[in-house]
C-alpha cells in the first residue's frame, strides 16, 4: 500500500470540497486530509477514492461518502480520550477518522468478512488501538459502557434502547433513523432519564440489521 504525492493532492482537493459544502470543524477536515481513503477500497476503485461518493466494499455494504463521514463526525463533537462506540465498522474508515481525532474507539461489525478484513487492515495502518468486535450492533457493548459518544453508520428503523442506555450522561449519539430514507438524529443524554433528540438533514444508508452474518 502506497500513499503517493498524487493521493495527497487528491485528498487536499477533497477537503476543500468538504469545506465548501459546509464542514467547518478543522480537526475533522485535518483527519480526513490525513487518512488514505484508497487503502480501504478495492484496487479497482483507487482512482476514484477521493471523489465525494460511497463505494461498495462487499457484503452489500458501502464505505460512506466523505461528506457523510465528515458531517456525522462533526455532529459527534469528539474530543481526545472520548470513549466512542461505533456501530458498523464496515471498511474501518470511520473508526480511523475517530481515532485520528484522539477518541478511544470500540467498533462493532455484524458481517464476519468485514470484521476479519478490518482486523487485518487497521493494525497494519497504525491503528492497533481500535478495538473491534464481531457482535450484534443493536445490543451495543454493555460490558464497556457507558460511552461518551456513539455513532451508528447504518439506517436504523428506530433508536435501539440498548444504545440509549449505554450513552453516558452528557454524552452524544449520532444515528440515521428511518426505513427507505433516514433523518440524521443527534441524541444528547441530559440526565439519567432525560434525552434530547435533534432531527437534522435527510440521508440514505444501508439498513441497520439485527443479528450476526457469518
Amino acid at each position: 500500500m502506497q500513499d503517493t504525492y498524487r493521493h495527497r493532492g487528491m485528498r487536499r482537493r477533497l477537503v476543500e470540497g468538504l469545506r465548501k459544502r459546509g464542514i467547518k470543524d478543522e480537526k475533522v477536515l485535518e483527519a480526513i486530509g490525513t487518512l488514505p481513503r484508497h487503502f480501504f477500497l478495492d484496487k479497482a476503485f483507487e482512482d476514484h477514492a477521493y471523489l465525494d461518493k460511497a463505494f461498495p466494499i462487499g457484503n452489500d455494504q458501502t464505505i460512506s461518502q466523505p461528506y457523510t463521514v465528515a458531517y456525522m463526525t462533526e455532529l459527534l463533537e469528539v474530543e481526545k480520550r472520548h470513549k466512542t462506540l461505533e456501530v458498523g465498522t464496515g471498511s474501518g474508515y470511520q473508526a480511523c477518522v475517530l481515532a485520528q481525532l484522539g477518541a478511544r474507539v470500540y467498533s462493532i461489525e455484524r458481517q464476519k468478512d468485514l470484521y476479519e478484513r478490518a482486523k487485518m487492515l487497521l493494525p497494519s495502518m497504525g491503528y492497533p488501538q481500535i478495538r473491534l468486535f464481531y457482535r450484534d450492533g443493536y445490543k451495543g457493548l454493555p460490558e464497556y459502557a457507558p460511552f461518551d459518544r456513539i455513532i451508528v453508520t447504518a439506517g436504523a428503523p428506530y433508536i435501539p434502547e440498548a444504545l440509549r442506555e449505554q450513552l453516558a450522561v452528557g454524552g452524544v449519539m449520532v444515528i440515521p433513523v428511518g426505513e427507505e430514507e433516514q433523518t440524521m438524529v443527534r441524541v444528547r443524554r441530559i440526565a439519567e432519564n432525560l434525552f434530547e433528540e435533534e432531527p437534522l438533514g435527510p440521508f440514505r444508508f444501508v439498513p441497520f440489521v439485527e443479528g450476526l452474518n457469518e
